[in-house]
């Protein structure tokens, strides 16, 4: 089969002809359609990634939407012919989904939302399992709470607005001057960031109570902005990007709590993966209802241009999730 291949950290995307997988037990065997490209996969090929745990030479790309080709021993969820999504490899020892077959651990899929095309659907595993495991599993978003997602336009954030709108939530979301009527289209009250001062956005949306949630895609100064914003007492700041230091005194001060987000944690210990499945199955319910849709970049990718997805990737100036069509 064709598969984009890296030999080296650094080192260029090579696209190349290796052996074509088989179903093993618990396996699912899937002709991969598309690829998703996360701002993680950039950071695994240039080798800025170390937690995860990438083994070389491999096969990048951890989102995939296709068709199942055949089942492994003890699968009965899925069966031949089946469309079905997920993120399923590219980190630790696991194919990646930048080739045209992958055999993956079958508790990790779902069957693809009818409402969404292949593309569509690829976009979307990566950045939906983390923001459900942030705004769901740990802060348990619901109707009343008044949710502030930071960087709304994002590639976790676009799919977090939708989330916590389906949960009843009311939704406010920061984002760049250029992209405040996509988190407006969201259906988020959107902030400026580069205007408007975070003691200001918190008098004028909270009544200087602070948020019940915040959901912060960003990192850096931006968590730490967090754990100032957040109401006293009960709220929650979830981060999916917690690099640098931080003084967690603020939040202290409040009375409030935090959790991290660590989506690649089955992957890479292949313990916690049916709970994966289960968030796609979610996903595709919530999509099938018209609830949650990606936003997509205009331009289509090929494995063969898998270098060009990448360095579009890495440009930050994509309007939407890259996808590369695979088959």
């Amino acid at each position: 089969m064709r598969a984009v291949v890296l030999q080296e950290f650094g080192s260029p995307l090579v696209l190349c002809e290796i052996e074509k997988p088989k179903a093993g037990p618990g396996q699912v065997l899937v002709q991969v359609r598309a690829s998703g490209v996360n701002p993680l996969d950039t950071k695994i090929r240039a080798g800025r990634a170390t937690h995860a745990k990438r083994t070389l030479p491999a096969v990048l790309g951890l989102d995939l939407a296709g068709v199942v080709e055949e089942v492994g021993a003890g699968v009965s969820d899925f069966v031949p012919g089946d469309e079905v999504f997920g993120m399923t490899g590219g980190v630790g020892d696991l194919q990646g989904s930048l080739a045209e077959y992958a055999a993956v651990d079958a508790r990790l899929l779902a069957r693809k939302p009818a409402a969404l095309s292949l593309r569509e659907a690829a976009a979307l595993p990566l950045v939906v399992i983390t923001a459900w495991e942030g705004l769901v599993d740990r802060a348990q978003v619901h109707a009343g709470q008044k949710v502030l997602v930071h960087g709304g336009a994002g590639g976790i954030g676009h799919v977090a607005v939708q989330i916590a709108r389906a949960r009843g939530a009311d939704v406010f979301a920061t984002a760049s001057p250029s992209r405040l009527t996509v988190v407006e289209g969201l259906g988020a009250t959107p902030i400026d960031y580069t205007t408007t001062a975070v003691d200001d956005y918190v008098t004028k949306h909270t009544g200087g109570e602070g948020f019940d949630v915040i959901f912060d895609t960003v990192g850096g100064p931006v968590l730490d902005a967090s754990f100032t914003a957040v109401r006293t007492y009960t709220g929650h700041v979830v981060s999916a990007l917690g690099w640098g230091t931080h003084s967690i005194a603020p939040l202290s001060f409040r009375g409030a709590t935090y959790s991290g987000v660590f989506t690649l944690l089955p992957l890479l210990t292949g313990r916690g993966r049916e709970h994966h499945g289960e968030i796609m199955r979610e996903t595709a319910a919530l999509a099938d209802a018209g609830a949650l849709k990606p936003l997509l970049d205009p331009r289509h990718f090929t494995l063969a241009d898998a270098a060009a997805a990448h360095a579009a990737v890495e440009s930050g100036a994509t309007q939407g999730k890259i996808v590369i069509v695979v088959n």
